[in-house]
């Protein structure tokens, strides 16, 4: 729950991006997001999402969640409710859940997702890069989130195009209809009509590279 006023309520705005940027590795390691969707339709979720360590060997693309859940060092979980975006804004209630529970929920059903997490300062805001594994590899979407809408945003360089109002570009959507299904279809989409970020956000600063 945020604790400025706004109540069970998240403000981000989210960009496509073709891969991650040298900046990501002076930071910590990322750490694995291992999710599953019990929800997801017409922009309302329920998911279960597990946080762990990043194994020390990368995980493959093809990985079966199954398998992955065996060795992972948890260190989080939750059960989260979402309602429909909304220009950026987004209604987000969240439980912490048993680690033990919320292992088996995601192992008995769901859709389920995998991605690393990579979190970074830029400026004054915090941004997340979410490289996303299985049937969504090799999409990498940038968020970054505020206590409040998120306008007059100094934009990265590595941005490619912001996809906050996209909602093929929302997990929950990414769990049922993964980027691999229509990523030729997205490019076409780009190549005809070029960047776009949106322009209700205040002032944007595209960061020259």
């Amino acid at each position: 729950m945020s604790d400025t006023g706004y109540g069970d309520f998240e403000f981000e705005r989210k960009f496509f991006v073709r891969s991650l940027p040298d900046v990501v590795l002076s930071e910590p390691d990322p750490v694995l997001i291992v999710q599953s969707y019990y929800l997801a339709a017409e922009g309302y979720a329920l998911r279960v999402r597990l946080q762990a360590v990043a194994p020390r060997e990368p995980v493959p693309a093809d990985v079966d969640v199954g398998d992955l859940l065996d060795g992972l060092d948890i260190t989080f979980c939750a059960l989260t409710a979402k309602g429909p975006e909304v220009s950026g804004t987004r209604y987000e209630a969240e439980r912490e859940l048993d680690i033990s529970v919320g292992r088996s929920m995601v192992r008995l059903g769901g859709h389920p997702m995998v991605k690393y997490r990579h979190s970074l300062w830029l400026g004054t805001d915090g941004w997340v890069l979410d490289d996303f594994l299985g049937g969504n590899a090799p999409l990498i979407v940038a968020e970054c989130e505020r206590g409040g809408p998120v306008t007059d945003l100094t934009i990265p360089d590595f941005c490619v195009s912001e996809v906050t109002t996209d909602p093929r570009f929302t997990n929950d959507a990414l769990a049922v209809r993964p980027y691999s299904t229509w990523a030729e279809d997205f490019e076409r989409e780009l190549a005809t009509r070029g960047p776009t970020f949106l322009q209700q956000f205040g002032h944007n600063e595209i960061d020259a590279p």
